[in-house]
């Protein structure tokens, strides 16, 4: 399975990169589940700033949340603390924040008058929601067992959050310009793409199946 603008080897690299600072949160205390608890929070904090038009606030905190949230999963899994409890609550807690940061996106447009941001910011939520809900459908029925659908798609969670925090402080520091505008849009287009690539994987892989 290929098509994802991120490899496999590059998700390997920086999960090594990320597991030094994740065993030093370890040591002061922090389990890989109040690490989810608190990106989640981060993820809070930036939808405020951006319902505050806070565009650059905003689109750092992003950023730092997609960064944080690598550190929980490094912690579990330089302790042997994987666990099923924690895959779901990273899971959910990543798909909530990511919803309420365009919540917030969306109640800061609507103030501003931005209104076709306001649409486009509806519109990716939806697209990056369907994103996870492919992948997450598919493996629950046997299909990309472990992480293989991670692998499928142009826009999975980690392009999301470039382009999106590439929107929002060009937004905030060059007030006027459509670039949040384009950044949701992108965004939009993009994870269509990636929901309509892991169906057709999936597709292909129940033929086989079939076939075998």
């Amino acid at each position: 399975m290929s098509g994802s603008l991120v490899s496999p080897e590059t998700r390997a690299r920086v999960r090594g990169w990320m597991t030094p600072i994740a065993l030093a949160f370890g040591k002061v205390g922090l389990t890989p589940n109040a690490l989810t608890l608190i990106g989640f929070g981060i993820a809070v904090i930036a939808a405020v700033a951006a319902a505050a038009q806070a565009w650059v606030v905003a689109g750092l905190l992003v950023v730092f949340g997609g960064v944080f949230d690598l550190f929980d999963g490094a912690l579990a899994r330089a302790t042997n603390r994987v666990s099923k409890l924690g895959a779901f609550m990273d899971s959910t807690f990543d798909r909530w924040g990511e919803g309420v940061v365009y919540v917030g996106i969306v109640v800061g447009a609507l103030n501003a008058d931005l209104r076709l941001a306001a649409v486009l910011a509806t519109a990716a939520m939806v697209s990056a929601f369907m994103v996870s809900y492919t992948r997450a459908k598919a493996e629950s029925l046997g299909f990309a067992p472990g992480t293989g659908m991670a692998n499928v798609g142009l826009a999975p969670r980690e392009i999301r959050i470039v382009i999106l925090t590439i929107g929002l402080i060009v937004a905030g520091l060059a007030p006027g310009s459509p670039a949040l505008e384009i950044a949701l849009g992108l965004i939009a287009v993009l994870a269509t793409i990636t929901v309509i690539q892991r169906i057709v994987a999936t597709i292909s892989q129940a033929a086989n199946q079939e076939q075998g």
